[in-house]
């Protein structure tokens, strides 16, 4: 068998057997097939497609390129929960403290920001201390005894995912149905898990603009954790505005930490608790979602959520006190307005502007290895239907580079589009596959 013949095969439209799978992921994890053919199977994948046998093999093949965690030595339902990415979505740091105050074990191994949409690791490194470089045996120690974990992607999970991530990033084939698919599928099925919720978003700051492409996506990932044998759910989300009110890691923490408290943005909670409830019922913890939002609203209540949320800090080296002093957390030196030109109703957000210029700040990443400024990033002062006035903040900036703020400027100015007539604010949640 040889790489050239897989490639050719794909190339030409033809469904490559299980065989020829393990075979090309097993040279990419013994780095034996050269970059670029790799890249030009990648490339005839992007044009092609797969079918979905072919994303079943594909997801297979890579999940067991490395190890899978084992951890039916744990009584109780596993269940994690996976963001397609966007802007402002924080909804990981709420989601799961709360989620395990209730009863479930989530291991959770999370990615860092790229572009314009930020990254659960680099949020939770904000924090002085935390450490999501653990090893698979303090990992495991920690879902045992608190009922969470959060680490960044180890050498010894899907490392084919790793490879082959960094190859789609630089040949232009990320936005491939199959490719993310199997990448997203591959991670977190090889973290012992019994079910899984995917937040699939939708909208101008996320990954898939159109609700279409986004339905697709969550549809094929609902099969293909099935055919694995898992409990799974996609909740199509929208990303047609920042999620709260925070952009930026250290910003987002604090943001985070409010809606534990029982406070922050009414789209944050609300997600929060719908998201939540879905990984209670696929944990047998609430039959209905109904059941599982009520049992989550008395949990922030009691603060055991927030308690959740200090216990996984203090279990992973964090500094528990940033939860009643944020001044603990990185904080920017030059804070800055950004005013309205004109008066009216915010009609449209370019949400993907609005990440773009926050990484411009500091908060994110054009590149997998670049550093990012922990304290930077943003507040949303305005968000679709609602009104301003001429000279009024839009949106407050926070960065330590006073020389691209006036770029970054530019493009929150050209995010917005602001006019007469009142409009409607878009729906938080558009369908739920499962």
């Amino acid at each position: 068998m040889r790489p050239f013949d897989i490639i050719k095969k794909k190339r030409d439209g033809g469904i490559l057997s299980r065989e020829e799978i393990d075979f090309f992921i097993r040279g990419i994890v013994d780095e034996e097939i050269p970059d670029y053919q790799v890249s030009a199977l990648l490339m005839a994948i992007y044009f092609n497609g797969m079918a979905e046998d072919e994303i079943y093999q594909l997801t297979s093949s890579m999940m067991y390129s490395g190890k899978v965690l084992s951890l039916s030595d744990i009584t109780g339902m596993k269940v994690d929960k996976h963001s397609t990415g966007g802007v402002g979505d924080k909804l990981t740091l709420t989601i799961a403290p709360l989620a395990a105050s209730a009863g479930l074990h989530i291991p959770m191994i999370s990615g860092r920001g790229l572009g314009h949409t930020g990254g659960t690791i680099d949020k939770l490194e904000s924090i002085p201390g935390f450490k999501t470089n653990l090893s698979i045996k303090e990992f495991t120690r920690n879902i045992r005894e608190i009922n969470l974990s959060i680490i960044c992607q180890t050498g010894e999970i899907a490392p084919a995912d790793r490879r082959l991530y960094s190859l789609r990033d630089v040949t232009a084939t990320v936005d491939s149905l199959p490719l993310i698919v199997s990448s997203i599928m591959s991670k977190k099925l090889a973290e012992g898990i019994d079910g899984l919720v995917l937040d699939v978003k939708t909208g101008s700051g996320a990954f898939l603009k159109k609700l279409e492409d986004s339905l697709a996506l969550g549809d094929m990932l609902v099969r293909i954790g099935r055919r694995m044998g898992k409990k799974v759910a996609a909740i199509i989300t929208d990303m047609n505005q920042p999620s709260g009110y925070a952009v930026g890691n250290s910003l987002e923490v604090a943001e985070a930490i409010e809606v534990l408290k029982g406070k922050g943005p009414e789209d944050i909670r609300f997600l929060t608790l719908n998201i939540a409830a879905w990984m209670l019922k696929m944990g047998d913890i609430a039959t209905e979602i109904g059941d599982g939002i009520r049992v989550l609203e008395d949990k922030l209540r009691s603060g055991e959520a927030l308690q959740k949320f200090r216990e996984l800090i203090k279990a992973q080296g964090g500094n528990i006190e940033v939860v009643e002093n944020y001044n603990l957390l990185p904080c920017a030196k030059i804070i800055k307005e950004i005013k309205g030109e004109k008066a009216g109703y915010i009609q449209s957000i370019d949400t993907e502007k609005i990440g773009i210029a926050a990484c411009m700040l500091g908060a994110g990443r054009l590149k997998v290895d670049s550093p990012i400024d922990h304290s930077a990033g943003l507040i949303v002062r305005k968000k679709i239907g609602d009104y301003v006035e001429r000279g009024e903040t839009l949106i407050t900036i926070h960065t330590n580079n006073k020389d691209i703020i006036p770029e970054a400027e530019s493009f929150i100015l050209n995010s917005y589009v602001i006019g007469d007539k009142c409009c409607i604010r878009p729906p938080l949640i558009h369908k739920v596959l499962n």
